[in-house]
């Protein structure tokens, strides 16, 4: 009797043994129950955000989630009191975070909050400054030529034409001066002048060299003098601006008023010192090599009322005629 009363007292306090420490209570006391954080990525309008980076941030552990196309994400696992932060980013949208969060073991936790806004695109714009604006229009007046041959460099169809630095006016003056066609050009001019017999050179060979080397002169003087030097000390543009518009009569007086006018480097119409200065120097320069019988003032006044004369006339062949045979011209009127 005795024995079956130990037998009963024994079996009650194994099968209360194995109640208290079941696998699962065992596994409960040696580690506390792991946290759940959901949620669903929102754009500012609540649509869901596809594709959208999770990231789960804590002081030792990192775990990123990528969302399908209904925005949702969701960590198992979450170590319970441990401060973690949730971070959203996607592509065009405003970057996300949350505030510290510290759950409780077995707690899930749902981030409600995710609304993201569109990111503000960023964008530098580089403005070309004046010089560089001249630079790129004067490589394309470079390329101007009447009938694909005859230089035309000195003018411009640009409306408003960035002005010129000193060393693009010497650059536009040599280029002119040095092309094979500008020298073919002085060839002419000599032979003509010898056929008239001016300056008074004697004949022959002899006296086409002189003439030859007095009308180098003369036309790297004018250019060099002119168009180069005078507008870099006055600050002056060298360059015939085509106006292309308005009545015959406006065009034809704008053509006419080239010597006497043109516009100063910061845009405005003023007079043209450098030209009109520029022709009588290259007159009383040639007063150094003509022959004596041909110096003296009236060589100055003669070299001047040519050139007033011939800018003209350049100023209307510019204006109604050269237009529609120069190629590559900066910009179409």
């Amino acid at each position: 009797m005795i024995d079956l009363a130990r037998m009963s007292m024994c079996f009650s306090v194994f099968i209360l043994a194995a109640l208290t420490f079941s696998p699962a209570q065992q596994a409960s006391l040696q580690s506390p129950q792991t946290a759940t954080i959901v949620g669903t990525v929102l754009d500012i309008t609540g649509a869901a955000v596809p594709n959208a980076h999770v990231v789960l941030q804590g002081a030792d552990e990192r775990s990123t989630f990528v969302t399908a196309d209904d925005g949702f994400f969701k960590f198992d696992g979450v170590e319970p009191g441990v401060p973690v932060r949730v971070e959203v980013s996607a592509s065009k949208l405003k970057d996300w975070a949350s505030g510290e969060i510290v759950l409780q073991p077995g707690q899930s936790f749902i981030v409600t909050d995710i609304a993201l806004g569109v990111a503000t695109v960023a964008s530098s714009v580089t403005a070309a400054t004046m010089e560089e604006v001249a630079a790129e229009q004067l490589k394309v007046q470079e390329q101007q030529r009447v009938l694909g041959v005859v230089p035309n460099f000195f003018v411009t169809y640009e409306r408003d034409p960035a002005p010129l630095t000193s060393k693009m006016k010497f650059h536009l003056a040599m280029k002119t001066l040095a092309d094979p066609v500008t020298i073919t050009g002085f060839g002419i001019n000599a032979a003509i002048y010898q056929a008239a017999g001016y300056p008074g050179y004697e004949q022959g060979a002899a006296g086409y060299g002189k003439r030859l080397g007095a009308t180098f002169a003369g036309g790297y003087s004018k250019i060099l003098i002119g168009d180069a030097l005078l507008p870099s000390l006055l600050h002056q543009d060298p360059r015939y601006f085509y106006q292309g518009t308005g009545t015959t009569k406006s065009r034809l007086l704008h053509a006419l008023s080239t010597p006497f006018f043109t516009k100063g480097d910061e845009g405005r119409r003023e007079i043209n010192y450098s030209n009109i200065l520029g022709d009588l120097v290259s007159g009383a320069l040639a007063n150094a090599y003509y022959p004596s019988n041909d110096r003296g003032a009236g060589l100055v006044v003669r070299s001047a009322a040519i050139g007033v004369g011939g800018r003209m006339m350049y100023g209307i062949v510019q204006e109604f005629v050269l237009h529609k045979w120069t190629t590559h011209p900066s910009s179409q009127h």
